[in-house]
C-alpha cells in the first residue's frame, strides 16, 4: 500500500491524520526539546521549535551534553 492512498483512505473515514500528527508532536515537545524530538521523528528542528512555541513552551533553559556526576 502507498502512503498516499493510506492517507486517502484515512481521510476518507473520517479520520483527521495531520491534525492527529500535531497534536502528538505538540504532546511530545511539551515532554522533550523541540531538537530532540525532530531528529527522533525526522522533522525539521524549526518545525518543532515552531509547534514548541505555539504550545508554551522553548525550552530556553535546556542545557544538552551529560549531567552525569563525575567519577
Amino acid at each position: 500500500m502507498h502512503t498516499t492512498s493510506l492517507r486517502l483512505r484515512l481521510r476518507n473515514a473520517g479520520l483527521p491524520n495531520e491534525a492527529a500528527r500535531i497534536a502528538a508532536l505538540r504532546e511530545l515537545v511539551l515532554q522533550a526539546p523541540p531538537s530532540v524530538v525532530a531528529t527522533m521523528l525526522g522533522y525539521h528542528p524549526n518545525t518543532a521549535e515552531l509547534i514548541a512555541a505555539e504550545a508554551g513552551t522553548t525550552w530556553q533553559r535546556y542545557a544538552a551534553g551529560d549531567h552525569s556526576c563525575p567519577p
